[in-house]
């Protein structure tokens, strides 16, 4: 099976329709001087419009396909017929999904929830035909105008994932699989640094069918903030997050202090942006079934005040607990 490839950046030239011309004709009729004019309006050309789905998780199909384009408008016709409209060009994109110009950075819009939708780049009007020039001093009109040039732009689109809860934590913590323990996802996961190479949501779905989406940050390290490891490429998705859960690995694997660990993972959020650790959270201290997590729990607790939940993803303790207090923390946002 081939790696699936995310892509939450790309560069796009988004390019409307040309408007349709309008048409010089005259009808052959008696008693009407030349004829009579009855040219038609050309047709509107095709708008570009980004429209959120829930469905998509990735830009990938546009990193693939950066040109895109919508129809051109037809030319009119004969008995003021109106020329036809070019088809409009509807981008699936996923919820979270923000337009910005490529050279200045500035943001035109976004589509946050399913089915937003967002026009980046408008159609040409039509022409008009010669029958719209007809005065009561000039009765037979050749005048006739060409249809507008649509919009065309270069934009950077950037995606940052809409969910409720964001899992949070040092490479090898163990989000992953927490993650496949709470939801219905499957997350890659291995026993070496960097597993997940972008940020994977999955839905935790309650005995009221009620929801609430969960998202994998990839690990971060100390500078991450700053460019270091993956996780800063992936910061950007915490910050749409309602809810944050700090999975420490409470028996130190890595050979670090899970307190120490903890205060880097704070750090390194409000190095990125101060509002993130004000967001409402939860911590975790996952791996308890391994040797030496329970004196490290101790310690962690005298150093940082903190009272985690205790889990062991891996085997599935602790987690109904959390999926418990997720739904009492989250009851508002949940449907």
């Amino acid at each position: 099976m081939k790696p699936h490839v995310f892509k939450d950046r790309v560069k796009i030239t988004a390019t409307a329709g040309n408007g349709g011309d309008g048409l010089a004709s005259f009808r052959r009729e008696k008693y009407v001087p030349h004829g009579g004019p009855d040219g038609g309006d050309g047709g509107r050309g095709g708008h570009i419009v980004l429209k959120a789905c829930k469905d998509e998780d990735s830009l990938l199909p546009l990193y693939f396909r950066p040109l895109q384009r919508a129809g051109h408008g037809g030319k009119g016709g004969k008995q003021q017929s109106h020329g036809r409209n070019g088809e409009d060009l509807v981008i699936r994109v996923p919820c979270g999904t923000i337009v910005n110009v490529f050279d200045s950075g500035a943001t035109l819009g976004e589509v946050v929830a399913d089915g937003d939708e967002f026009q980046v780049a408008r159609g040409g009007n039509g022409g008009k035909g010669n029958s719209r020039f007809v005065k009561s001093s000039h009765q037979a009109p050749t005048e006739h105008t060409t249809g507008e040039a649509g919009e065309s732009k270069i934009l950077r689109l950037e995606l940052k994932m809409v969910a409720h809860v964001g899992l949070v934590g040092y490479p090898n913590a163990g989000k992953s699989t927490l993650l496949r323990a709470l939801t219905a996802a499957h997350p890659k996961v291995a026993s070496y640094p960097f597993t997940t190479l972008h940020p994977m949501i999955g839905t935790l779905i309650f005995e009221d069918y009620s929801s609430i989406r969960v998202a994998d940050i990839p690990g971060l390290i100390d500078g991450a903030a700053e460019g270091a490891g993956l996780g800063h490429e992936f910061l950007r998705h915490i910050e749409r997050t309602q809810f944050l859960v700090y999975v420490i690995d409470m028996a130190g694997t890595e050979g670090r202090h899970p307190a120490e660990d903890y205060r880097n993972l704070k750090r390194e959020l409000k190095d990125y942006h101060a509002d993130l650790i004000e967001k409402p959270c939860i911590i975790v201290a996952n791996k308890m079934d391994e040797p030496g997590s329970t004196a490290l729990l101790a310690e962690f607790r005298e150093q940082t005040g903190e009272s985690p939940l205790e889990a062991s993803a891996e085997i599935g303790e602790g987690v109904e607990e959390i999926r418990e207090t997720l739904y009492r923390r989250l009851r508002p946002a949940v449907r």
